[in-house]
């Protein structure tokens, strides 16, 4: 039996009585999603209950933050103990007695359970869920999570450069592209002659099968072992002084205490992320401690490398993982603008589908999005819209923006209108009508924002319930779906969308 996501209750268009639980078939997702609202409307909740339901399927997720809401994913407790949420309550210990404090988080622990079941979901589910999931939280640059290696395309040996050199190559300019903005240099591929130079020399060693470490790359620059770049002689196309000047930046870098963080940690290796063994990953790579441009470079080299995986997996229809990015407002704009994120997302949106692996994004600003790319996906997730513009760019991008079609002005008044938490759902593979959800309470405790600290400690929590309840898990109690190992039991959908 195929997977089915059970996201919440829903209802008919015009807000006549649906049913408990809309059930999304799993397989539809690898046409891709895309969750739209304004503040407050609920997206990253609904995109929290998404991850969950994919991890309950057995479906593995790569999920990006940019604003640290995410890391809340640590928090999934196996039970209704209302002693786990106090560390995570904004308390104040000063005015607050002890009973007060005790009383409000019994307070808060009812109203989890109470929402919760009103999905099916009770303890023995939130227990099983707990059990079965893999939840990593890495941190580019940072300490607060895993840290993360940005640049093992250069000083990582890799088979990539046999199997696929196309995508050895992209991942490979990413990287370089990452160096050269933390020289304070051209990053840009087209532009760069220290790219160009940087790359050639790179490639080079990675081709025969060696690394590229920065430090094997600086004696290049300073004494390269080529003779040409291109048409050039390489003391034409860059003079020995420059070279010189690169080489001394790069040094530099080096030395710097503060770009170690880059290069240490997990290799970045998402095909190795996401292999299920007895429990489904969900891997949050966080940028939200990153500035705007670290975060384009930092996410470039992420999602080219995402591609690069993808062009390596055997075609198949089932949903075999999912790239959820949350908040992907100003990485992937119209046209002409072009930061490093475009080129890899736009790439996972035609070509991941023959695949299995399914895109995810969601943002709160849909004027500034590429609807041509978006046009495409299978399964819209729309919340409440105010202005005039962003609701005719949503149904531009359903391709519903005809003034003499009733679809067109039911959707537009509705989108206008929809209270909180509410989101209009339109699946392309569906025979039946859009219809109106509300999606399920979470079953993580949503905290808000972690700061690196709370990270810090969510993962050692997080840890210590991984310990207590072994590598089996939970996945043996109730109904299993999805195929392999790492499959949870979830409630029978009362209404499947789109069978």
């Amino acid at each position: 039996m195929k997977p089915v996501l059970n996201l919440g209750e829903w209802r008919h268009l015009n807000g006549t009585e649906g049913g408990r639980n809309l059930g999304l078939p799993a397989h539809h997702l690898v046409t891709h999603g895309v969750v739209v609202g304004m503040t407050g409307s609920g997206k990253t909740g609904f995109v929290t209950v998404l991850i969950e339901e994919a991890a309950r399927a057995g479906v593995p997720t790569l999920v990006i933050d940019v604003k640290g809401d995410l890391p809340n994913l640590l928090l999934a407790f196996p039970d209704f103990e209302p002693a786990r949420l106090e560390p995570w309550l904004e308390i104040d210990r000063d005015t607050m007695s002890p009973e007060a404090i005790e009383a409000l988080c019994r307070d808060r622990t009812e109203e989890r359970r109470s929402a919760l079941a009103e999905a099916g979901i009770g303890e023995r589910e939130l227990s099983a869920y707990a059990a079965g999931i893999d939840v990593r939280v890495l941190t580019p640059g940072g300490s607060a999570g895993e840290a993360l290696h940005m640049l093992s395309s250069l000083e990582r040996r890799s088979e990539r450069w046999s199997a696929d050199p196309e995508s050895a190559r992209d991942a490979l300019s990413a990287a370089v592209s990452l160096v050269l903005r933390l020289l304070g240099r051209e990053p840009d591929p087209a532009k760069s002659r220290e790219h160009v130079l940087l790359s050639v020399l790179a490639e080079r060693r990675l081709a025969a099968g060696d690394t590229a470490e920065l430090a094997a790359l600086m004696q290049d620059v300073l004494e390269p072992p080529i003779s040409r770049i291109g048409a050039l002689p390489v003391d034409s196309f860059m003079k020995k002084t420059e070279r010189r000047a690169l080489a001394a930046a790069l040094n530099t870098l080096l030395a710097s205490p503060t770009f170690a963080a880059w290069r240490r940690g997990t290799t970045l290796d998402v095909g190795d992320w996401l292999k299920k063994a007895e429990k489904t990953p969900i891997v949050v790579v966080s940028v939200a401690h990153l500035d705007d441009e670290e975060r384009a470079l930092v996410l470039g080299v992420l999602l080219e490398e995402v591609l690069s995986w993808v062009r390596t997996l055997p075609g198949t229809q089932r949903l075999r993982a999912l790239v959820v990015f949350d908040e992907v407002y100003g990485f992937l704009p119209p046209h002409p603008a072009n930061p490093p994120t475009k080129r890899p997302l736009v790439a996972l949106m035609k070509q991941a589908r023959a695949f299995g692996v399914g895109v995810v994004v969601a943002t709160q600003n849909p004027m500034d999005l590429d609807y041509r790319t978006l046009s495409n996906a299978g399964v819209w997730c729309l919340g409440r819209l105010q202005t005039d513009a962003d609701r005719a760019r949503v149904l531009d991008g359903l391709a519903l923006r005809d003034s003499s079609d009733p679809a067109s002005a039911d959707i537009g008044t509705t989108l206008q209108r929809l209270a909180p938490r509410w989101f209009v759902i339109r699946n392309a593979h569906a025979s039946a009508q859009p219809v109106l959800m509300r999606p399920r309470h979470a079953m993580s405790y949503l905290r808000g924002p972690m700061t690196r600290t709370e990270i810090a400690r969510a993962r050692i929590v997080r840890r210590i319930e991984d310990d207590a309840h072994g590598p089996s898990g939970g996945a043996t109690v109730g109904r299993l779906v999805g195929s392999g190992s790492g499959a949870l039991p979830e409630p029978e959908p009362q209404s499947e969308f789109g069978l």
